[in-house]
């Protein structure tokens, strides 16, 4: 773990240069989440209950106690592997990928997150920063050559739908990253992945996204954030909970239960079972 000054982290959104890095992070970051899920899936009433009738089948015909009981459990095993990852997709949203290029269209125009921890941060002086978006522009104007061109309307459609990707970058390093999914209701938006890398964590970088994109959520209006967590993981539970969510159904004070047009669904896998938990929190 390395000591992080979360003053200097700057909070900005994903740009195609980004794309490789954000996604050897998000891979790192779901390492295991596939395996629990599996495990997960296996162990509900229902499955078992499906594991038990098949083994017992199989044990008129194969004679043999050990061969029943694991042959059903290895193909099941086989199968949610397969399609585990064609379901799963993005956690917390229907799409069965994340369109990195759609997400990183027109990046360098948007504005940071806010950083509430950045008056302990060195200021970067204006020349500084122009020097750095000229450097980088260069740098996209080769690019440009060399890639395949893609309507201009087309992009921003994918853009639109693709949703947004942020991250937490410390001189040129992306440390982490967080994704608001494409799919919007009126005051109401959702994460979809929050990810920190393995050298970073504990230290307050998880916090730092989530509450950036808070506040710019509520600067456009939104009044209630929807976080989706694997199921299980009560690592993940617990720290929206210290954040102010609260699982979705739990009473919200004295408001009350869920209103009916704001319930999220959560996403699904094998037979009906939930894959998330769904964390609510009003801004």
């Amino acid at each position: 773990m390395v000591r992080l000054d979360l003053g200097d982290v700057v909070l900005r959104r994903m740009q195609e240069k980004d794309i490789e890095a954000v996604k050897a992070l998000i891979k790192e970051g779901c390492e295991g989440t596939e395996n629990r899920l599996i495990l997960h899936l296996l162990t509900r009433p229902l499955a078992l209950l499906m594991l038990a009738t098949l083994s017992s089948i199989l044990r008129c015909v194969l004679h043999s106690f050990i061969m029943a009981l694991v042959i059903p459990v290895f193909l099941l095993i086989i199968y949610l592997k397969l399609t585990i990852p064609r379901s799963v997709g993005i956690l917390g949203s229907s799409r069965p990928y994340w369109d990195y290029v759609g997400s990183s269209y027109h990046a360098d125009t948007e504005p940071d997150l806010p950083n509430p921890l950045s008056n302990r941060a060195k200021l970067i002086t204006n020349q500084e920063k122009s020097r750095r978006r000229k450097k980088a522009k260069e740098k996209e104007k080769e690019k440009t050559n060399e890639r395949e061109q893609v309507d201009e309307d087309e992009l921003k459609e994918r853009a639109r739908v693709a949703g947004e990707v942020w991250v937490a970058d410390s001189d040129g390093d992306i440390m982490g990253c967080v994704a608001r999914d494409g799919w919007s209701r009126d005051g109401v938006c959702r994460i979809c992945r929050l990810v920190v890398q393995s050298w970073y964590r504990r230290e307050g970088l998880g916090r730092l996204l989530v509450q950036g994109l808070e506040s710019k959520s509520k600067q456009n209006g939104i009044r209630r954030v929807y976080a989706h967590v694997p199921f299980p993981s009560r690592v993940g539970e617990a720290f929206f909970r210290r954040l102010g969510y609260r699982l979705q159904g739990e009473t919200a004070g004295t408001e009350g239960e869920e209103e009916d047009e704001d319930y999220e669904e959560p996403q699904k896998g094998w037979l009906g079972f939930p894959l998330t938990k769904v964390f609510v929190k009003d801004l």
